[in-house]
């Protein structure tokens, strides 16, 4: 992996503050309830420099979440990539089901769920989550085919992540109760009390996978 100039790194960290920022503001305010002059006061930018970056706020708020994986450091990403590879032999199922539970952090899916019950209260932000999914699902897939190789026919990954992220969105739109990592007990305490924790759920969605339904 070619090594980042100082101004690559200077430009992708102000891409993360602006994005972490409008993100920030939406959940305190609402979508609505600020401006692209807010974020760039606090994150202390100029409109400027927020436009060579985003297209609008509900972009930056969407993408918060893209920032999220993208600060995995070279060398964590190469430890994934050295789990991966030492399974990948046997199943891409498997493989896949070690990616997820490296790349899907708690911190992750936190984000997510958030940034789905924002854009049910504001629909201009749907199109940027159905964008944040597709690039996710898109490295998922990624990461199937360089497993598979030719081993399997075409449409194979695609049919394999597209089951799996079917599941993965069932609990961001809160169809299944799922408790992610380091979560506590709020003020909803009988609904988080019957969730099932989110690497059971994963064990439950790759058990189905291998052995049919």
């Amino acid at each position: 992996m070619a090594k980042q100039s100082l101004r690559d790194l200077k430009k992708e960290e102000t891409w993360h503050v602006l994005a972490q920022t409008s993100f920030e503001l939406a959940l305190e305010k609402g979508l609505d309830g600020f401006t692209i002059e807010d974020v760039v006061q606090r994150a202390h930018y100029s409109r400027r420099t927020f436009a060579n970056h985003f297209s609008c706020k509900e972009e930056a708020v969407a993408m918060s979440v893209i920032s999220v994986t993208s600060v995995q450091g070279e060398k964590q990403r190469a430890e994934v990539l050295q789990e991966v590879d030492k399974i990948s032999e046997e199943s891409p199922v498997d493989a896949l089901y070690q990616w997820l539970r490296m790349n899907f952090t708690a911190n992750l899916l936190r984000k997510l769920r958030q940034l789905f019950a924002l854009s049910k209260s504001y629909p201009t932000l749907e199109p940027y989550v159905l964008n944040v999914l597709h690039r996710l699902q898109e490295a998922g897939h990624f990461e199937v085919k360089r497993v598979c190789g030719d081993r399997y026919p075409l449409g194979y990954p695609h049919l394999l992540v597209g089951a799996v992220f079917g599941a993965v969105l069932s609990i961001l739109e809160e169809e299944v109760p799922v408790r992610f990592a380091g979560e506590e007990v709020g003020e909803d305490a009988d609904k988080q009390t019957n969730a099932i924790p989110f690497d059971q759920f994963l064990e439950m969605t790759f058990g189905y996978l291998k052995n049919g339904f």
